[in-house]
């Protein structure tokens, strides 16, 4: 319908406006985007997990987000992100491109439980901090990244950033912080 239709738009806009405004603040000049052609197409999440995540139009996303970077000079490389979630970042796993498994290859960690990653000297992370320090290891040669100082006291607590938070100067005194 034309209203779904113009809320996903705002959401689309507002969530990319978002992240190219935390860029901008913090002075970050490259996003790394991991994406899979067709990741949607075999997505089995039960029967109302599919209906409600096949709907979330990520590639107007990705799209958006492309030319808002383009009008603000940040780069964004966009890499695909196969056997990030089962490789191990902290025991040096390596990556192969989708549809370039070796033969034999098999991954020194494993997730644990939801949200959890134990790497073969039994460390435990953070499981999507390891996949997206995956992420930059395949693209860090490209960008000239030093990944040297990303070691596991950064992969076990997620630093939570609220970007849909208000600034504290627009609160009035009364007011408590939601």
């Amino acid at each position: 319908t034309r209203k779904r239709n113009h809320r996903m738009r705002d959401g689309i806009n507002k969530a990319a406006r978002l992240i190219v405004n935390h860029c901008l603040k913090y002075g970050i000049s490259t996003i790394v985007l991991g994406w899979n052609e067709g990741f949607k197409d075999n997505a089995n999440m039960g029967r109302l997990n599919n209906q409600k995540f096949v709907q979330i139009p990520l590639g107007k996303l990705k799209d958006r987000l492309q030319q808002l970077c383009e009008v603000y000079g940040i780069r964004l490389e966009v890499t695909e992100e196969a056997y990030t979630s089962k490789g191990s970042y902290l025991d040096g796993d390596s990556l192969p491109k989708f549809g370039e498994k070796p033969e034999g290859w098999k991954a020194s960690g494993k997730r644990i439980k939801r949200g959890l990653f134990k790497s073969c000297d039994g460390s435990i992370v953070n499981a999507d901090l390891n996949g997206s320090a995956n992420i930059l290891r395949k693209v860090a040669r490209k960008l000239g990244i030093d990944l040297n100082r990303l070691g596991r006291r950064c992969l076990t607590t997620v630093a939570r950033v609220r970007l849909w938070a208000l600034p504290q100067s627009t609160l009035s005194a009364e007011s408590p912080r939601l």
